[in-house]
């Protein structure tokens, strides 16, 4: 009993001081409180047991790279993920402009992409797909801003504390917040079949997942998408965000809508679909290993 309190009552003071933080860092400009972040996690990163996790994720990916490569890799990892955590307090300031935009806080959208999210936006539900590059915030940024009815499907932190006070910043800035959970996949089904845009992220493992692969090697992805897809028939797109060379601003892409394959009996087969979702994710991982999480057990 007394050891539960004692948890409990930690619990409640890092919640605490998280939120104090995040609420700090909020009053910040947002370019130099990522270019802060980004610089101490390229210090203290290869410090912690994540770093050789991601290396040794790096070496089974990339067997041709040098340990230089590798580490120049991990260290572009450390800095965009420390971009990401200063950047996700200021998701309110980020805005959806054109190529000519000179604007510090910018998602760029060529005119045909920003033309192809608005004719998206107006057919109907879609699913969409994203992984953990760049910023990942900031598709659901993008769909808010063009005006899409949309949800996305998250992760509930451990702590209430941090878990509400972000949920509390995506308020206003994305679209609905649904909990993974038991749930989840009933929600989100009701929210199809109102016409809502949902969202979410399918490169993490998930142990109950249909086997994949990732790199070359097995691994396991959450169906949920192309199980939606199957009951629902609603078309399936890539979003895609990518951190500038400035490494402050960022350019959206979406991809589709993809063609699932199909089985025997013409209905969408659910580990076919997955695969190919994964193998787009491949090739955009490939083209920027820097910008992905790769401190994460992809490959169990």
């Amino acid at each position: 009993m007394i050891r539960r309190q004692a948890k409990k009552l930690l619990d409640t003071v890092t919640g605490a001081i998280a939120v104090g933080l995040l609420r700090a860092v909020r009053c910040t400009n947002r370019r130099r409180a990522a270019d802060f972040a980004g610089g101490v996690l390229r210090r203290l990163g290869p410090l912690l047991p994540e770093h050789r996790v991601g290396r040794d994720n790096l070496r089974a990916a990339f067997p041709k790279k040098s340990d230089a490569e590798i580490e120049r890799i991990l260290a572009g990892v450390w800095d965009n993920l420390g971009r990401v955590a200063a950047e996700f307090v200021h998701l309110a300031d980020m805005r959806v402009v054109g190529p000519d935009s000179n604007d510090a806080d910018a998602i760029i959208l060529e005119p045909a992409m920003l033309e192809r999210c608005r004719s998206l936006i107006a057919s109907g539900a879609t699913l969409n797909f994203a992984c953990h590059s760049a910023n990942w915030e900031m598709s659901g940024v993008v769909a808010k801003q063009l005006g899409a009815d949309s949800a996305v499907l998250y992760r509930l932190q451990n702590l209430p504390a941090i878990s509400k006070a972000l949920i509390d910043m995506r308020a206003g800035v994305m679209g609905r917040m649904i909990p993974a959970g038991l749930d989840a996949p009933v929600r989100l089904a009701r929210l199809l079949q109102s016409g809502v845009h949902v969202g979410m992220l399918v490169d993490q493992h998930y142990t109950k997942g249909v086997e994949v692969m990732f790199f070359g090697r097995r691994c396991k992805a959450n169906p949920l998408i192309a199980m939606l897809a199957r009951q629902f028939e609603c078309p399936i797109f890539g979003l895609r965000i990518i951190r500038l060379p400035d490494r402050n601003r960022f350019r959206g892409e979406i991809v589709g809508p993809i063609e699932p394959p199909r089985d025997s009996e013409g209905r969408i087969d659910v580990q076919a679909t997955m695969q190919k979702i994964t193998a787009i994710i491949e090739g955009w991982v490939r083209e920027c290993p820097e910008q992905w999480l790769w401190l994460h057990r992809r490959w169990r």
